[in-house]
């Protein structure tokens, strides 16, 4: 009998020192799933790698190739004669891959002045949610422009090296809610040859604009470059663009007016002459479609 009694002490005994270990481990799990969700990727800050004119922070992603084709029509106080500027069009075709999730590469050209670009970004840090200790979202971006256009006079005509134009940006955003999302971007753009001695061949801008999600599908966005005074900054004008993102399954569209022709960081930013009190606005829009050359992968 008192062997008994033992022997179910001893499987009690058993069952509850059992018991307690895998409470413990469910509470160790409970915890990890906790820092899970801390440490968890605040991701589609943006729709699109382009806000308007400019970069966003988002990169494509591994294997991702990304075929934009960028459009821009003639300004809006062209007149009836030219169909508010419906007559007169730029245009730009553009590839980026991602060669990692954080890093990507493009090339583009454009009519406008018969300019080729290639630009890298990479994603720096990456946006957590509340606990994570990241607030923000940092991708560095540089980009190299090269202008092919003929000059009329060849003896006025620039050498290699004075038709490169650089620009270095870090674009920093930060997604408050699922509908807005903010992003600034310090600027410098360095043309390797001016115009005029007056000219700058440094121009140093600061950007922001930002995205406020309408629908599951749809958004306004806006975008504005300041240039620091100087020489640039008195002769040329800042660039205010607004747009509406709409997706539409493999494609993101979107609709654009602005004061710049250029869709070119050297063009939009240093060199851009139109102005909204004029009417000079320029209606367009970007076209892009994401395809996935390695395994399946959302982005």
């Amino acid at each position: 009998m008192s062997r008994l009694v033992l022997c179910y002490g001893w499987m009690l005994g058993w069952l509850l020192s059992a018991s307690a270990v895998v409470a413990q481990d469910d509470l160790m799990a409970l915890a990890e799933a906790q820092d899970s969700a801390a440490e968890q990727v605040v991701g589609g800050t943006f729709k699109s790698t382009r806000l308007v004119n400019g970069h966003t922070v988002e990169t494509n992603g591994s294997h991702a190739l990304l075929f934009l084709i960028s459009h821009r029509f003639g300004t809006v106080n062209s007149g009836a004669y030219n169909l508010f500027g419906l007559d007169q069009a730029t245009i730009r075709l553009g590839l980026e891959y991602g060669i990692t999730d954080n890093f990507t590469v493009g090339v583009g050209r454009s009519s406008l002045e018969k300019t080729y670009d290639g630009f890298v970004k990479y994603k720096l840090l990456q946006q957590k949610s509340p606990g994570a200790q990241m607030p923000v979202t940092l991708t560095l971006f540089s980009s190299m422009a090269l202008t092919t256009l003929r000059r009329q006079n060849p003896e006025q005509d620039f050498p290699f090296a004075g038709r490169l134009t650089y620009t270095h940006q870090l674009l920093l955003a930060r997604k408050f809610s699922e509908r807005l999302s903010v992003q600034l971007a310090p600027t410098l753009v360095h043309r390797n040859m001016v115009a005029t001695g007056q000219d700058e061949n440094n121009v140093y801008a600061f950007g922001a604009g930002g995205r406020y999600k309408l629908t599951k599908r749809t958004s306004v966005n806006a975008e504005y470059f300041y240039m620091l005074p100087g020489a640039t900054a008195d002769s040329f004008v800042n660039v205010l663009s607004l747009g509406a993102d709409i997706e539409t399954g493999g494609h993101v569209f979107q609709l654009i007016f602005t004061n710049a022709q250029g869709m070119v960081e050297k063009f939009f930013i240093p060199q851009n002459q139109g102005t909204w009190a004029s009417g000079d606005i320029y209606f367009g829009f970007n076209i892009s479609r994401m395809f996935h050359l390695g395994g399946k992968k959302e982005w």
